[in-house]
């Protein structure tokens, strides 16, 4: 083994992806639906490599450069993703979504600080805590900003070094009940408080009109249809395509066909006795009103329609303010159906009165020319794309490094966001920028994706191999048990205390709440059992805006965690 790990130390970018790769492994590992997960197995695999390695004399250890581009990427890559949920928050009931993410932060940071102080725990222990206790790998990487930076007074006899590997440590010890203990609580909160979490979802769903779970993955049935009729029914003789659809707006007429020739279909178009109309809609409201037009028939010149399929980015600030009522009468939306919708990259349910939110991500399927049409006036239709606009990545990396550089007096010395979090406020703007212009910044979530992952488990796995060197020096049973109730308080008592503000000040329907309490602590696994647990999909309705506000703060708050702590 001495040999093996000589082999590591002299080639240390095999040694990175040597971990990357045992750790992706690792954290797809679980029991009973629990794992660790890839950052965090980054974490172990790195100390636990670097911990063996020690014991025949090798001394594992990656460049700070290396560690600093990843992290760099990935909050970049963070920026782009919250976004639009973020500039969301600012209205409605995306206020109170964003207090309970607020409220859940700063009170984990709280905690986390206090109990630092409390038991005099080593520098670095309270940036560690709250990345583990609250889930958010990427507050490592803002806490080791603040030692890098400075703006940390380390005491005698200590170092940089040590400070990073008590950032490593605390976050692994914090960690597996931050993320179990946060899913358990979620699911049972409702219970504490004598509350039928499922019954006030089936409530939500029926005042909503919204679905109780997903469809199946592979099935027969599909939620829209298009089929052929001849026009045999005297009511619609001599009557146009607009009072057609006027007394039957659940239906869509897609094409009309005239002695074997297809007529452009608009809502002035006088229907005659043969016309063979291609109808479309919902499939339930293909069946509730048989012989409408008159007898079905197969008809391919009828139904041979070029569909398109798309997504469109809502941007229009007067589209958002219009009616169900008032979209219907809108050109071509008569010719579309509405598949999915989600908001800062998450599905939401949709109901009856689902209101659109400026970038929203509609995804609809319908006639090529009116996914065109009605792309145009809510925004801009997303056309899926490989290209990357490696411009607008670096004019962005710069823009995030300036403000990152900007610093203020306080605490006693200087402070900034540093280029973490400069990073993070440009990804931000960029995306802000990029979704209302056609011509510029294009990151498709592929690539968005790639800066996440790869940047961040590259990056917590160097820390994890740097870190594992003088873990066995800092390590004892009574530092690791102080750190662990921490971490525990830490995550424990902020949902508890954001969903009695939701339920009992802002009034959250249960089953909303339960997604605003895991979307709080930026987690989407418990948002996932809870919509298990309770069978529904309601859930989601309450996560997208609390996951993007805490996903933010709690990134600088690792920063602030090890000034406050100190």
């Amino acid at each position: 083994m001495s040999a093996f790990f000589g082999y590591l130390a002299n080639n240390p970018y095999l040694l990175l992806f040597l971990t990357v790769g045992l750790a992706v492994w690792l954290g797809r590992q679980s029991v009973k639906g629990y794992g660790l997960g890839m950052v965090a197995a980054a974490i172990v695999i790195g100390c636990g490599l670097s911990v063996w390695a020690s014991a025949y004399g090798h001394k594992l250890e990656l460049n700070n450069f290396t560690k600093s581009i990843f992290y760099y990427l990935f909050m970049y890559g963070v920026g782009l993703r919250v976004g639009p949920s973020f500039l969301n928050s600012l209205g409605g009931d995306g206020l109170k979504f964003t207090g309970l993410a607020v409220v859940s932060s700063v009170v984990g940071l709280a905690l986390v600080v206090l109990g630092a102080k409390l038991f005099d725990l080593p520098p670095g222990a309270a940036g560690g805590m709250l990345a583990g206790s609250q889930t958010m790998s990427a507050a490592i990487g803002s806490a080791e900003e603040a030692v890098n930076s400075g703006v940390v007074r380390l005491p005698e006899g200590s170092s940089k070094e040590a400070a990073s590997s008590m950032i490593a440590l605390s976050y692994g010890i914090t960690y597996i009940w931050g993320t179990v203990g946060i899913i358990l609580i979620t699911k049972y909160l409702p219970n504490w408080w004598g509350i039928d979490a499922k019954a006030a979802a089936r409530q939500y769903e029926a005042e909503h009109g919204v679905n109780s779970g997903d469809l199946p993955t592979l099935s027969g049935w599909t939620p829209g249809a298009l089929r052929a009729y001849r026009l045999e029914n005297r009511q619609w003789f001599d009557r146009t395509v607009g009072d057609l659809l006027r007394e039957n707006p659940e239906y869509r007429v897609a094409n009309v066909v005239r002695d074997s020739k297809v007529l452009p279909v608009s809502r002035d178009l006088v229907l005659q006795h043969g016309d063979v109309i291609a109808l479309g809609g919902r499939r339930e409201a293909m069946t509730e009103k048989m012989g409408l037009i008159g007898p079905e028939v197969s008809d391919r010149t009828a139904l041979d329609i070029p569909l398109d399929s798309a997504e469109i980015l809502v941007t229009n600030r007067e589209a958002v303010k219009l009616t169900q009522e008032q979209m219907r009468d809108l050109p071509g939306v008569d010719q579309i159906q509405v598949t999915k919708l989600e908001r800062g990259g998450v599905p939401v349910p949709i109901g009856r009165d689902t209101k659109l939110q400026r970038m929203d991500v509609v995804t609809v399927v319908g006639l090529k020319s009116a996914v065109n049409a009605v792309g145009e006036f809510f925004g801009r239709v997303v056309r899926p794309s490989a290209a990357t606009d490696l411009l607008t990545l670096a004019t962005g990396m710069m823009l995030g490094l300036l403000i990152g550089a900007i610093q203020f007096p306080a605490f006693g010395a200087s402070v900034g966001l540093g280029n973490a979090g400069g990073l993070l406020v440009s990804g931000v703007i960029m995306s802000s920028i990029a979704s209302r212009l056609r011509f510029f910044g294009n990151t498709p979530n592929a690539a968005r994706n790639i800066l996440e992952d790869l940047g961040l488990v590259v990056f917590v796995a160097i820390v994890g191999i740097n870190a594992g060197n003088s873990l066995l020096t800092q390590l004892t049973g009574a530092i690791a048990l102080k750190i662990f109730l921490v971490g525990f308080v830490a995550c424990s008592l902020p949902p508890v205390i954001v969903w009695a503000i939701g339920y009992h000040v802002f009034k959250f329907n249960p089953a909303v709440l339960m997604g605003g309490v895991a979307g709080a602590r930026s987690h989407s696994g418990p948002c996932r059992e809870a919509a298990v647990e309770i069978q529904s999909n309601v859930p989601w309705i309450g996560f997208p805006v609390a996951y993007a506000v805490s996903g933010i703060l709690l990134t600088v708050f690792g920063y602030f965690a090890m000034v406050l702590a100190q």
